[in-house]
């Protein structure tokens, strides 16, 4: 025994030899290029094709935009300077066209002096979505506020907004923004309020047309929970019934009445003068709102046990998602004057928003339909076991878990709902895309701009919708954190 150990150590070092760094070809740059890029012959060959797809798109767009004009008062004046600079035959971009009608491409045909109100209007959409999209961080959620009200008071400045306008801008957005990190719980009812007070900004008018329609809500509400008690599901209609009555029947006189003692008014825009991002943003920001309640409802509605309740959430889904966004933008436009009384004025933009609202809702209910699906039966039946009613198993237990396995569908489709706004060129609407980029070029000192008004439109549009991708990517890790 002692033998074989002797023998043994012998072949035991007793200094440990230097750490060596890993070969060239198994680390850093050259690794990753072998792995990712050059694994095999199929990957290779993709490699190379690829990397030529690119130097060709980068040596036809790279000279064009390296020449590009920003300074100039039309085509003719952006091609006279880019053969002077860079030769006869030479080709740039006259982005010059982006710095004098930016306007358009933004407010469409808006008042310029007016301009202020949609900048408001934006500004308070982070106000009143920050106590919602940020409640669980502080510091994410103050800077959100921060940067919508320096921005927003700043941006109206620059766009001429009076004095008095920006006195009032300020004070409402600091008491809101104080309002949200002092009472947290009443400032998801001022986010409940923003729609309207977002109308009245957008559209102007008189304020107590809104806040009546505001109080039609509040007393169905009410007439809702006075009744819910002793009527169950009647009392719902009866808060429906009460809200409608006091819409056809009191609202209007009663508006007309206060407003004649106390004027609280804008000057009124019509609709025809919305155009641009403006509009784009109203309808996607009004679509996106109201299709996610409905598009839950569609989606309970076609998992129920009751017969009639399911059948006709099927042939609304089913309906829905078997024709074109553009054909329900047709009806919107032409075939409800059809079916209306003579001499009724149904706002275009709002016909295009319920039809916009009803086409993502149809899509948006399958998206929660699946997430339903994929909950686990034991979720349904630890809901029975606690003795939970419907209402309150699917408001605590079924639907949180439901959304946060569809939040990737959920956005996918407000994505795809806010990039089809610009469809509603069709239906005689100036939308950023196709009807301001043609208007502008119709003018004598813009024709020949073609690429221009695309890459400028694009460009915000991907922002826009790279920013909805990425909260949703943030609200992913956020709701996981429960599962590491």
């Amino acid at each position: 025994m002692s033998d074989t150990h002797s023998e043994t150590v012998a072949y035991v070092r007793e200094t440990m030899l230097p750490p060596e760094p890993p070969p060239l070809a198994e680390s850093g740059a050259i690794k990753w290029l072998r792995e990712n890029l050059f694994s095999g012959p199929l990957n290779i060959a993709l490699t190379f094709v690829g990397l030529g797809i690119v130097w060709l798109v980068v040596g036809t767009v790279g000279p064009w935009l390296s020449h590009s004009v920003w300074n100039a008062g039309s085509m003719a004046e952006c091609r006279q300077i880019i053969a002077e600079t860079w030769g006869q035959g030479a080709s740039g971009a006259c982005f010059a066209l982006i710095k004098h009608r930016w306007n358009q491409f933004l407010f469409g045909f808006y008042p310029q002096a007016l301009y202020w109100r949609p900048v408001l209007a934006f500004g308070l959409l982070f106000l009143a979505l920050a106590p919602v999209l940020f409640a669980d961080s502080a510091r994410a959620r103050r800077v959100v506020l921060g940067l919508s009200v320096v921005l927003t008071f700043v941006i109206a400045a620059l766009l001429g907004a009076g004095t008095g306008a920006l006195l009032g801008m300020a004070v409402l957005m600091l008491l809101w923004s104080a309002l949200i990190e002092t009472r947290p719980q009443w400032s998801l009812l001022a986010s409940l309020v923003y729609p309207f007070i977002a109308v009245w900004l957008l559209w102007g008018g008189s304020l107590w047309s809104e806040a009546m329609v505001l109080a039609g809500f509040g007393i169905g509400f009410a007439v809702w929970r006075l009744l819910a008690s002793r009527f169950g599901l009647l009392a719902f209609t009866l808060g429906v019934v009460a809200a409608a009555a006091w819409w056809l029947l009191l609202a209007g006189p009663l508006a007309s009445a206060l407003a004649g003692m106390l004027p609280l008014r804008l000057r009124p825009v019509s609709s025809d003068q919305f155009g641009g991002f403006v509009l784009s943003i109203t309808i996607g920001v009004a679509g996106i709102a109201l299709s996610l309640p409905l598009g839950v409802i569609l989606a309970l509605a076609r998992r129920s046990d009751l017969p009639v309740i399911k059948m006709l959430a099927v042939m609304f889904i089913e309906f829905i998602r078997g024709v074109p966004l553009i054909t329900l933008l047709f009806v919107a436009s032409l075939l409800l004057n059809y079916f209306l009384p003579p001499g009724t004025n149904f706002d275009i933009i709002l016909r295009v928003i319920i039809m916009v609202t009803l086409f993502a809702a149809a899509y948006m209910a399958e998206v929660i339909r699946g997430g339903l699906a994929a909950l686990p039966k034991g979720q349904y039946e630890a809901a029975d076991a606690l003795g939970l009613d419907y209402w309150k198993a699917q408001r605590l237990i079924i639907l949180p878990q439901a959304l946060k396995i569809s939040i990737p569908g959920i956005v996918s489709t407000f994505i795809g709902m806010f990039k089809d706004t610009t469809l509603v060129v069709f239906v005689g609407l100036f939308d950023p895309l196709k009807a301001m980029a043609d208007t502008i070029r119709a003018s004598f000192e813009w024709k020949g701009a073609y690429w221009e008004p695309y890459i400028f439109v694009g460009a915000i549009f991907f922002i826009l919708c790279f920013g909805m991708s990425r909260y949703s990517m943030y609200l992913e890790r956020r709701l996981k954190r429960d599962h590491r």
